[in-house]
């Protein structure tokens, strides 16, 4: 049905210029000016696009941040990773009580105002390290290393989940990010690795 249609208007616009007096079958181009439409709006997207492409590697990479921190997902909880400070590593459980599923028992300690390289990967299925508060979500996979480059620019606690489907746990899996200041992280850091030597 379909296809008789389109070969009913085809037929009939066919016919309609072919008897129609006011349009010439003989001049139906201007090939300088299709060319100066098509050429200028190419140039006018040249120039926008290789700053725009150039700017966008740029933002994405820091090459000397201060802090690397590895992410490992899990089924159903975050191992972080400060691999700069002799490899301190710990484990982020959630912690139930009134927080709405968003309380853990060790979170993720930055310090404020730092360059901070995130390597975020999975163990066992996708995962997502979200913090809509920071702006931040990057996927965890499994296999592969995803790099996220961040500054957390206040002080406090962001709250964060996975937000990717991960399994009949998956709400049980939440993030909490505690921005400190440099001073004190320094502090938090040597009681961290002192722990672990005891």
């Amino acid at each position: 049905m379909i296809i008789v249609i389109i070969l009913f208007f085809v037929i009939y616009i066919i016919t309609y210029l072919g008897l129609e007096k006011f349009v010439s079958r003989f001049i139906n181009d201007n090939q300088v000016l299709e060319s100066i439409w098509t050429i200028i709006p190419l140039i006018i997207l040249f120039f926008l696009a290789f700053p725009s492409i150039r700017i966008l590697y740029l933002m994405d990479e820091i090459n000397h941040p201060l802090i690397t921190c590895k992410v490992l997902g899990h089924q159903w909880y975050w191992t972080y990773e400060y691999s700069d400070f002799k490899s301190l590593e710990y484990d982020s459980y959630i912690i139930l009580n009134f927080m709405r599923l968003l309380e853990v028992d060790n979170s993720l300690v930055l310090p404020v105002s730092i360059k901070i390289r995130l390597l975020v990967r999975s163990a066992d299925v996708l995962h997502s390290w979200t913090v809509p508060s920071l702006g931040v979500k990057v996927d965890a996979v499994p296999g592969r290393l995803n790099q996220l480059n961040f500054t957390v620019n206040r002080l406090g606690l962001f709250f964060g989940q996975c937000s990717e489907i991960c399994g009949i746990n998956h709400r049980f899996i939440p993030i909490v990010v505690e921005s400190i200041s440099i001073n004190i992280f320094e502090y938090w850091l040597l009681s961290k690795i002192s722990e672990r030597e005891i």
